[in-house]
């Protein structure tokens, strides 16, 4: 995130952090209004306001709903519209947060909730309090004039059925996939619906806003998105490489490999779907010229989709589209992102 600093981008994004932080507090506030206080514990009141002063992790965890908060506010979404769209875009967050935890065995939560031993109890809780807050959201956004009852209905079966559609592609990786896509097929079939279409959720609530965008700029604003999600999943496949092999899952990398890479490559990458142990360092090593093609790959999506949306007059330079795919791997990618790019 360094390079939010040293291109002056920081600044640009401050009322949006601290406007995605205050719909962040809110939602977390309702849950006194959701579940029993034994099950969660909030942090003191006397929280922060600045940008300054919020910690970097912040950013970093939430720094995609802060660069939605500031495409929709750029995009002239009606302030207190803003306020909820944000706040159910954090709902959305957990929510897909949760549901990854139950596919992938991890822990990751957005909630201080109390739960005790159990990851998974912790995410089924997790599910179930989000689809709650989400309601509550909606609620608001109702008394406030943003959505009628009827919108807010269809916001809510709309966000549901969006997510069923992704998840069924992740349901369909349960048992692990036989057949490799070739690299093209991926992106298009698995890319644009796990990253693509997953960042599309965060444009569901503003299409049904009283007095919102025109349509228009909303679908240039949204597609841009997308190019941005579909960009953030051909990336997190280099992080993932050994992970989705371990499970049988779709991988970028594999594909390329598979469809692309030498010989010696190829049957590498059988001997480790067979079994065999990925060692530390393959990627870099063994399979450098198809990471960097699908690192090109990743590259060229953020791209576009930065140019797309400064053809809308929104502020972010696309010059430094390389430099923001390298840092959307997150602390654990960066060493192999730095192995990447340095050829």
């Amino acid at each position: 995130m360094e390079i939010l600093r040293t291109e002056g981008i920081w600044g640009g994004l401050d009322d949006a952090t601290r406007g995605q932080a205050a719909a962040v507090e809110r939602v977390r506030a309702d849950l006194a209004h959701v579940i029993d206080p034994r099950f969660y514990t909030l942090p003191d009141a006397d929280r922060v306001r600045t940008l300054e002063a919020l910690p970097l992790e912040f950013v970093q965890e939430f720094f995609f709903l802060i660069l939605f908060r500031s495409v929709l506010e750029h995009i002239d979404l009606p302030r207190t519209a803003l306020d909820v769209c944000s706040e159910l875009n954090f709902c959305i967050k957990g929510t897909i947060t949760a549901a990854d935890n139950l596919f992938d065995d991890q822990d990751k939560s957005l909630l201080p909730l109390n739960t005790g031993a159990g990851a998974r109890f912790a995410s089924i809780l997790q599910l179930m309090t989000f689809e709650r807050l989400l309601r509550r959201a909606l609620d608001r956004g109702v008394e406030n004039a943003v959505f009628t009852t009827e919108s807010a209905r269809s916001v809510a079966q709309e966000l549901l059925s969006r997510m069923a559609s992704i998840g069924e592609l992740e349901g369909s990786e349960e048992g692990g996939v036989e057949a490799i896509m070739s690299p093209d097929q991926m992106v298009e079939d698995v890319h644009r619906v796990r990253g693509g279409a997953l960042f599309e959720l965060a444009f569901v609530a503003p299409r049904l806003v009283r007095d919102g965008p025109a349509r228009e700029i909303l679908d240039r604003a949204e597609k841009a998105i997308s190019r941005l999600g579909t960009a953030f999943q051909i990336v997190d496949d280099l992080t993932d490489f050994e992970f989705d092999l371990q499970r049988g899952s779709h991988n970028l990398l594999t594909a390329e490999i598979h469809h692309n890479g030498s010989p010696s490559q190829v049957a590498a990458l059988r001997e480790f779907r067979e079994g065999g142990e990925v060692p530390e360092g393959a990627v870099e090593e063994s399979f450098l010229g198809s990471a960097r093609a699908v690192l090109d790959r990743g590259r060229a999506e953020a791209r576009r989709s930065l140019t797309e949306l400064h053809e809308l007059g929104f502020w972010f330079p696309p010059r430094v589209s390389n430099d923001l795919v390298h840092a959307i791997v997150g602390l654990d990618g960066v060493a192999r992102m730095q192995a990447l790019a340095d050829g």
